[in-house]
């Protein structure tokens, strides 16, 4: 995957996951911060929705990228 290439699904995927487990992290350490579970909820959506188009336009690359993240696949 291109460094410069942020637009494509694999670096958007790629972007996504990195961000959910920072926000995972916070939201396990910080129970009532209600406002960040709800983004982390809609980063998890947006994910989602890449890896279905991902999956549904190019099968193999969607199968080297949720082994090469280590995330359950849809």
């Amino acid at each position: 995957m291109d460094e410069k290439n942020t637009g494509s699904s694999e670096a958007q995927i790629a972007l996504l996951t990195d961000r959910i487990r920072l926000l995972t992290g916070h939201v396990k350490n910080h129970k009532k911060d209600i406002h960040s579970r709800y983004g982390l909820v809609k980063l998890v959506s947006q994910r989602k929705k890449q890896l279905k188009y991902l999956r549904k336009t190019n099968s193999d690359s969607y199968d080297e990228l949720i082994e090469k993240l280590s995330i359950r696949g849809l």
